[in-house]
């Protein structure tokens, strides 16, 4: 019988885009790396190698710094290492959202207790960047530009109802960030829909770059959502 680990590996590792993205967005796919792939598997088999329902969190999409570097959605390197026991050689990453994702793992009880009741992913499983006008690469997410959003529209729906098929709970889902995530989840949802209920929680980042100093705050509340719809 296929774990749970072993859906989403094959998953992780068949994803492509072969659409036509708008001008100056390239596309970002991490398990194109063998390191990060091996990474991933690594993860997936430690933590989710059984048969459990999970409920689903969703984020926007990969970004370069967390599952963009690591494979593992919301994981950056030191994460990886000190939390999971999965040490990442050749380069290390520090993600501000993995540092309040942590918080919110080690406040329901750690990193086995969570993951065998939550499966994080995103909204798009691909990640995108653009140039800022600088020379430099920034992330960019899939809501940032109507073209974007259209020309991944169908790999937003079929890796979601492919996801579904792992075991996972369609009773609710957690969605990462309050704002645009929301809204096009919510109404993705209200068409083809995959749950029963969209909870949106404040993304991590905005927490840990704004709301830094309230963050147990923010916790409490993804806690109090988890208790909400335990059963």
């Amino acid at each position: 019988m296929q774990t749970f680990a072993d859906h989403v590996i094959r998953f992780n590792r068949s994803l492509e885009f072969k659409g036509a993205l708008p001008p100056g967005i390239q596309i970002m796919n991490p398990f194109r790396e063998a390191a990060i792939a091996d990474v991933m598997q690594q993860f997936y088999k430690k933590f989710y190698d059984d048969t459990r329902t999970r409920r689903l969190i969703l984020g926007i999409n990969p970004g370069r710094l967390g599952s963009g570097a690591t494979g593992v959605p919301f994981s950056d390197t030191k994460r990886l290492a000190e939390e999971c026991g999965i040490p990442v050689k050749g380069f290390k990453t520090h993600e501000p959202s993995s540092v309040f994702v942590y918080d919110v793992i080690h406040a329901y009880g750690g990193v086995k207790a969570f993951y065998q009741d939550f499966y994080i992913s995103s909204v798009c499983p691909l990640g995108f960047t653009a140039g800022n006008g600088k020379d430099k690469v920034v992330n960019y997410n899939y809501y940032d530009s109507k073209a974007l959003t259209n020309a991944v529209h169908d790999l937003i729906v079929d890796s979601l109802r492919r996801q579904l098929g792992f075991g996972i709970s369609t009773k609710v889902c957690y969605c990462m960030g309050t704002g645009k995530n929301a809204a096009f989840l919510q109404a993705l949802n209200e068409k083809e829909q995959f749950f029963e209920k969209i909870v949106p929680l404040e993304h991590p980042r905005f927490v840990m770059q704004y709301k830094v100093k309230t963050k147990q705050a923010y916790i409490d509340k993804y806690l109090e959502a988890f208790e909400a719809y335990s059963q």
